[in-house]
């Protein structure tokens, strides 16, 4: 489906010349030459990203900003203007600008403006659905955690979020970092100060580090007028960095300097910045592999993880997946308008033995996809996507590796007789680990005519 982009501007030129370069880069494009015609728009349908011209013949599009934003609350404003100055770009920040673009701009760096821009909205609207469903993660009276892991990391982000220390939080695409770093934000003493986020790998190399830190007027072509970096926009606040092992090297290095001395320079500049923000940064590769590929330098990681995080699976804490989903069911069936009450045990069980390759994100995907096909009055197994057969294989579809896994585990289970516990222990892996490799090479779970009482004297314990 192709985005929505609205072009508010009274130059019919100008104008013109954007929508056939929006036309052109595949976007859906509607226009309004005044004030008055955007207004009229909006009790219509919210478009993606509004580009307003700062002066319009009728009214100043700073008075229009907080209108765009209160009726159209997930639509990102691009503020265009042949006036600028800082004060109206801290204004237009303050109000929901999320780029400000000085005229005559380059057709490059406007898409990628509005590429980017695309991206946080998508990004906020994840966030902003993972939050609500998640909203009773740091207390309450019904938590939606019930597993001792994820407890464990709202209590430590609960501990150093206070603090100004730096934080890593490692862990699989979709297990909800952006999430935790949104609680270390709100949580800490910069909460009243912007929370800014960058994805380290949505932007193009040449841009990052004007991106981070800024640039002045002639630091590169097209910078046409000087540039207000991340560092500066989070004063006061919290910088996150997205998937921070994506950053190329040579910035890694200048990233790294910026946190040793507390100062950033712009590109192109002579005089230096005080950083005056939290860092956060998040990465969902293993940190040792980005580390030995060469993705991430060694001394950035020490420098930047006085605290790290790391969110498990959800595969690897099942006792939060119907929690989770339950709390979806209800956001979900109440924006479609029906009533539906909960799972079908059936569909727990599915729910339940899934892996969830991609995690929570995944799994608030298929419960509202599982809203709209549901016909009753609660989910049913066939209102699923999901199945556990594709994860599975059989004995003669094993690698060798995996044959050869697949016998260590078998022995060690007959040798502690079916004592799961103590088999993953001899094992080195944990007891979930161990269950998915169970259910994944269709092993007995327990010894043939018994029941494996360590195991039901210690799952208490474990959850």
């Amino acid at each position: 489906m192709k985005r929505k982009i609205m072009v508010v501007d009274d130059e019919s030129d100008l104008r013109q010349i954007l929508v056939e370069l929006l036309h052109r880069a595949n976007y859906d494009v509607t226009e309004a030459s005044s004030g008055a015609m955007l207004q009229e728009e909006l009790d219509g349908p919210q478009p993606d990203v509004v580009l307003l011209d700062l002066k319009l013949s009728d009214v100043d599009g700073l008075q229009l900003l907080p209108e765009i934003k209160k009726h159209w609350r997930n639509t990102e404003v691009i503020i265009l203007t042949g006036h600028a100055t800082i004060d109206a770009a801290v204004t237009a920040t303050k109000l929901g600008a999320y780029d400000f673009q000085q005229k005559p701009f380059e057709p490059k760096s406007l898409l990628v403006s509005v590429e980017r821009a695309l991206e946080h909205k998508e990004l906020t609207e994840e966030t902003h659905s993972l939050r609500q469903a998640l909203s009773s993660m740091s207390g309450g009276s019904a938590p939606i955690f019930q597993s001792a892991a994820m407890k464990a990391v709202v209590r430590t982000a609960e501990r150093v979020a206070p603090s100004d220390v730096s934080v890593l939080l490692t862990g699989e695409s979709g297990t909800g970092k952006e999430v935790i770093a949104d609680l270390l934000h709100a949580l800490s003493l910069r909460s009243k100060g912007p929370i800014i986020k960058i994805n380290c790998a949505a932007l193009p190399r040449e841009l990052i580090e004007s991106e981070l830190f800024g640039s002045v007027k002639g630091a590169y072509t097209g910078a046409q007028s000087d540039r207000e970096g991340l560092f500066r926009q989070a004063e006061g606040g919290t910088l996150l960095l997205d998937e921070l092992s994506e950053m190329p090297i040579d910035t890694q290095s200048k990233l790294l300097r910026v946190l040793q001395e507390k100062m950033y320079r712009p590109v192109g500049g002579k005089v230096s910045f005080k950083c005056d923000c939290r860092i956060i940064a998040s990465t969902n590769r293993p940190v040792e592999q980005a580390i030995k590929e060469g993705r991430l330098r060694e001394d950035l990681y020490y420098r930047i993880s006085a605290v790290s995080i790391s969110l498990p699976p959800l595969r690897e804490r099942r006792e939060d997946i119907l929690p989770v989903a339950q709390a979806f069911l209800k956001r979900f069936s109440a924006q479609a308008g029906q009533l539906i009450n909960g799972y079908s045990p059936e569909a727990e069980e599915l729910l339940t033995h899934y892996d969830w390759p991609g995690n929570v994100r995944q799994l608030q995907n298929e419960i509202q996809r599982a809203v709209l096909m549901c016909e009753g009055k609660r989910i049913e197994a066939r209102d699923l996507s999901i199945t556990l057969t594709s994860q599975q294989k059989s004995y003669e579809e094993l690698t060798l590796m995996e044959a050869m896994e697949r016998n260590t585990i078998q022995q060690m289970l007959i040798e502690t007789q079916y004592n799961k516990q103590e088999t993953a222990r001899r094992l080195g892996i944990g007891r979930q680990t161990l269950y998915n490799k169970i259910k994944a090479y269709g092993l007995e779970a327990s010894k043939p005519g018994s029941h494996d009482k360590s195991d039901a004297s210690t799952a208490s314990a474990e959850t």
